[in-house]
């Protein structure tokens, strides 16, 4: 499915084609303080994304693995971005409520489960990962 989404002063707009039709929520901390609640994303792979209005787009390096890109002009939180080498590198997480058409989008995951406040809970039956099991995902390969 092919999704469209943009900041909201409509500076900074993107197009994923063939982007998933499930979304996961981050409870990480820094997640909350960035988008001011839990993160919701959905998943697009470096190569289906397009970006337009690089010019107010600001990435920021969040941790040693990822960036996160917001739009300079309004503040918009747009993404999420791996920066870490291997398998997940490049991969995008689009902010879920900065799509321009948010039908056809199911709860896929929630993650960082154990980091979540006691103030809301989700329904259903969503695989949900704590912080360490989420991290092995990225764990240098062992020697």
């Amino acid at each position: 499915m092919e999704k469209t989404g943009s900041c909201l002063c409509g500076a900074v707009k993107y197009t994923i084609k063939d982007a998933k039709p499930e979304a996961g929520a981050c409870h990480c901390g820094m997640c909350r303080k960035w988008s001011g609640g839990v993160f919701f994303a959905v998943e697009a792979q470096p190569d289906t994304v397009t970006l337009e209005g690089q010019d107010s787009l600001t990435r920021f390096a969040s941790s040693d693995w990822g960036e996160r890109g917001f739009c300079s002009a309004c503040g918009s939180s747009l993404f999420f971005r791996i920066t870490a080498p291997g398998p997940h590198h490049g991969v995008y997480h689009f902010g879920f409520g900065t799509f321009d058409d948010q039908s056809g989008v199911e709860m896929a995951g929630e993650i960082f489960i154990d980091r979540k406040p006691d103030t809301y809970s989700f329904a259903g039956n969503a695989p949900r990962m704590t912080e360490a099991e989420f991290l092995a995902l990225y764990a240098p390969p062992a020697d």
